[in-house]
């Protein structure tokens, strides 16, 4: 858990929660999710930026820890896409219908636009945990 490898692989992919995140729903994902928003309000202007890299770093590692145990040493770009593409849709879709049904967060329309963002964000963080894997577990 506390690897050489699986450390380089949570400093990853906790770079990419932090960028890629502010890539896929900052720069692309708020454009085409403001309409879907169903109460105003809800997010903040600016985020706690300490609160959300703690977040980030919690996610990678729980990501990287999970992938690891989940590839059983086999780390293809298709193995980590495959993994990622699952951890997309249990928290972007399953986790989004539940929101959608229990709260006034973001319409149908919305929740499947942030569910696939979720999924392309998993994806890339799975390969990006895969050539970690790849890379680093065959030097040691």
């Amino acid at each position: 858990m506390f690897s050489k490898t699986n450390l380089i692989s949570t400093i990853i992919t906790t770079l990419w929660g932090f960028l890629g995140g502010w890539l896929l729903w900052g720069v692309i994902g708020d454009p085409l999710l403001k309409n879907h928003v169903i109460t105003n309000g809800l997010m903040k202007d600016m985020p706690n930026m300490a609160v959300l890299a703690i977040g980030c770093l919690v996610l990678g590692f729980a990501f990287s820890v999970l992938y690891s145990k989940w590839a059983r040493g086999t780390h293809g770009v298709s193995h980590g896409a495959q993994f990622g593409i699952w951890v997309g849709i249990l928290i972007g879709l399953g986790n989004g219908l539940i929101d959608q049904s229990t709260s006034n967060l973001l319409d149908l329309s919305g929740t499947i636009i942030n569910a696939i963002i979720y999924i392309v964000h998993f994806i890339i963080m799975g390969i990006l945990a895969s050539l970690t894997y790849r890379k680093f577990a065959s030097e040691g």
